[in-house]
C-alpha cells in the first residue's frame, strides 16, 4: 500500500486551486489553520506541531508557498511523520533578512499587508497577477486562480499568515529535514525567487529541485502534466 499524500495549500486563496492536482494524485487537502473548519493557531510552530499530529507515520506530505513553509517545519521537528517532502514554491524566509537576499524586501509586505487589511478583494486580484509575473501563461494562470479560490477566510486568518511570512525564517531547522525531499519551482517565480529554492535545496541533504521553465508561482496550474509527471516520478523512486 502506498503512503498517505497530504497537501497543505497556499495563503489567502485555500484549498480549491490545489484540488484537481491533489485529487490526480489520490491525496488529501489539510486546510491551513483558520481555513474551512481548520481552528486558528496564531503561532507559527504550534501550527506545524498540530499537522503533524495528524498525520500518520511516513506520510508524503506535499505543501505550495506558505504551505511549503509548514511542510518543511512539520519535516524537520517530526521526521517520524514525513516519509517523502515535496516543497513547491518553497522558500525558508519570505521576506529579505542578513544573509538572504532572495526574497521580498519587508516594507513591500509591510505595505502589501496594510493593504489587505484594507480591502482583501481590492488586493487579491493584484496579489495573483503580481505572483504569476512572467510566466509563459501568466493571464489564464491568473483567471484560473481567481476563478477557484475559496471564500476569503477572517481577516485575522490572513493577518496571521503575513505576520508567518514577515516573522519566519526557516534556515536553522531546513537541514534536520531526513525526508527525501523534491522542490518544484517555477524558474520566474516573482515571489520566492529561484534563488530561494536553491539555496534551500542546498541545505536540505539530498534534495533535489525540478525548476520549471518560463513559469511563475503556480506550477500545478501553468504546467499541470509536467507537474504530475514529477511528482509521480519522485513518489515512484
Amino acid at each position: 500500500m502506498s503512503a498517505p499524500f497530504v497537501f497543505l495549500p497556499g495563503w489567502c486563496v485555500g484549498r480549491t486551486p490545489v484540488k484537481a492536482t491533489v485529487d490526480a494524485l489520490k491525496g488529501d487537502i489539510f486546510d491551513l489553520p483558520g481555513y474551512g473548519s481548520a481552528p486558528l493557531i496564531t503561532d507559527f510552530y504550534a501550527a506545524a506541531d498540530n499537522i503533524a499530529a495528524r498525520l500518520q507515520p511516513g506520510t508524503t506530505l506535499a505543501g505550495w508557498s506558505l504551505g511549503a513553509q509548514l511542510a518543511l517545519a512539520v519535516a524537520a521537528r517530526h521526521p517520524e511523520k514525513v516519509g517523502k517532502l515535496i516543497l513547491v514554491a518553497g522558500t525558508t524566509s519570505f521576506v529579505q533578512r542578513d544573509g538572504w537576499p532572495h526574497a521580498m524586501p519587508p516594507e513591500m509586505l509591510a505595505e502589501f499587508a496594510a493593504g489587505i487589511a484594507a480591502d482583501v478583494e481590492a488586493m487579491l486580484p493584484r496579489f495573483v497577477g503580481g505572483f504569476n509575473r512572467g510566466d509563459a501563461r501568466a493571464k489564464a494562470v491568473t483567471l484560473e486562480l481567481l476563478k477557484l479560490a475559496d471564500p476569503r477566510p477572517a481577516a485575522e486568518v490572513l493577518a496571521t499568515g503575513l505576520n508567518w511570512l514577515r516573522d519566519i525564517d526557516l534556515r536553522d531547522i531546513a537541514p534536520q529535514v531526513k525526508a527525501p525531499t523534491l522542490l518544484i519551482h517555477g524558474a520566474v517565480d516573482p515571489l520566492m525567487p529561484l534563488g530561494a529554492a536553491e539555496a534551500l535545496a542546498a541545505m536540505i541533504p539530498g534534495a533535489r529541485l525540478e525548476a520549471f521553465a518560463d513559469c511563475a508561482h503556480a506550477p500545478f496550474i501553468s504546467r499541470p502534466d509536467d507537474f504530475l509527471a514529477t511528482v509521480r516520478r519522485f513518489l515512484n523512486d
